[in-house]
Parts: structure tokens; sequence; C-alpha cells
């Protein structure tokens, strides 16, 4: 072989090593981008086709997620993007909550029902799903508890703080000028009347309606079983229907996926 036909392998053997060098970079960068595609597709690490998004702390309306609160606007936006995902098949919500308001959970609930008519909506319960928060997983297609997971508390609640007693000691009067009498009836600085009385058993006793009318619609519960308001615990929750299964967020991810397969 002479001079030149030696050049020519050396330089055709320098085009192998940089072809193959650069398949080889292409493969590494396309790896990386499948691993960050699939990091995007979920919020829930490893399961990309299955959205998991969490309720944890006291339910209130806004965008706040975080110091305990959970804002119906930031878990709607949650829902209702996972539900217009068309990688993700089902959604799990991972719900840890003792409730919140009733205006903050009904939002929410409509953001659900959006779901719902996409993919199935999954609930799995943590340490606590009581009150409002109850009420939104009432919505979902399939709930998922543990046996000690405290749930129910099925009501409506309104305090009133009166310390006009202490203030009556301490020589301090308060004087309100206000447009109508019961303007001021959440004031803790004097006792209801009896018609206040009245009137804020009317409110509560109506929401109360309307959060059992609500929940009845998706479960087969009695009123019966869940007016007294108390707590329940994940066991007896089957046996009353507030609840369908025991499992935990791996189960509730399981199951989730099973009814993406028949939708």
């Amino acid at each position: 072989m002479n001079f030149i036909e030696k050049e020519i392998a050396k330089a055709k053997r320098r085009r192998k090593l940089r072809k193959g060098a650069v398949i080889l970079l292409l493969i590494i960068l396309g790896g990386l981008a499948v691993v960050g595609i699939l990091s995007l597709a979920g919020p829930y690490a490893g399961t990309p086709d299955i959205a998991v998004i969490r309720i944890e702390g006291t339910v209130v309306s806004g965008t706040v997620q975080s110091g305990g609160y959970a804002g119906s606007e930031y878990i709607g936006s949650q829902i209702r993007r996972a539900a217009d995902d068309p990688l993700t098949r089902a959604i799990v919500l991972r719900i840890d909550s003792g409730g919140g308001t009733p205006a903050a959970s009904q939002e929410i609930v409509r953001d659900i029902i959006y779901a719902k008519q996409k993919k199935p909506v999954i609930v799995s319960m943590g340490d606590i799903a009581t009150s409002g928060a109850y009420y939104i997983a009432a919505y979902a297609d399939r709930i998922y508890a543990s046996p000690d997971t405290i749930t129910g508390g099925i009501g409506v609640i309104w305090l009133f703080y009166d310390i006009s007693g202490q203030l009556e000691e301490e020589g301090i009067e308060i004087d309100a000028v206000k447009s109508g009498d019961k303007k001021d009836m959440t004031s803790p600085y004097r006792t209801l009347s009896p018609d206040e009385e009245g009137y804020a058993q009317e409110f509560v006793d109506a929401a109360f309606s309307r959060f059992y009318e609500d929940i009845s619609s998706q479960r087969n519960i009695s009123r019966e079983s869940i007016q007294d308001g108390r707590v329940i615990r994940g066991e007896d929750a089957i046996s009353l229907g507030l609840v369908d299964e025991f499992g935990n967020l791996h189960d509730a991810i399981a199951g989730a996926r099973m009814l993406a397969r028949f939708r």
C-alpha cells in the first residue's frame, strides 16, 4: 500500500470515528430528552400517565399552596391541566385535609366535574379527609382510604366568640353604629340576640342541606348516618358508603390506571 492509499484509509477511519461519536451523542441527547419529557408529563415521578395532585391543608379560595393552605384556584388549575393533557390517562387526588370553606370546595368540585368528562378521577385519602375535603372526594370515581384514615365530619359550623363579659369587668364599652341590626352579629364584643341565633341556625342548616344533597348525588349514603357531623374511621366509612376500598397512594394509582383502560 503506497503513501496515498495509507492516507486515504486513515481519513476513512477518522470519518467513521467521528460518525460514531455523533451517533452516540445523539443517542445520549435523545435519552435525556425522553427523561425530561417524562418528568414533565405528570407531577408524580415514575408514573407519567397518571397525574397525582395533592390537596393538603385547609381548603380556601385563591392561589395559595403553602403554609397549611390549599387554594382552590391552584388546585383547580392543576386538575384542568391534567384533564387537558393527552399524555395523562387518569387523575389521582391525594387528600390530606380537614376541610375548609364551602365555596372553595365547591370551586374544586366544578373542576373535578370538568375532568371526569375526559378521564377517571380517583381519590387517595391520607391521614384525614373530612368536611369540605370529603365534599371534594365524593365527586371522584373511586375513593381509597386506610382503615384508620379520619374521614366524615360532614357538616357546617359557624363559630361566634363573645368576650363581652371580660370587657365589662375591665370597664370597656364599645358602641357600634350600623346600617342594619345584624351587621355586627359576628362581633365578639357582644352576645347574639335570640333573633340572630335563629338566623345563624337557618344559615347553617341551609348550607348543610346543600352539602348533603351534593354528596348524596354522588355517594349512596343516608342523611341519618352522617348528619351528626361526627368523624368516621376509614374502616367504618366503607360500610357507610363513604369510601370504596382500602389502599394507599400506590393502590390508588394502580386503580386509576385500571379504570383508564376501560374508559
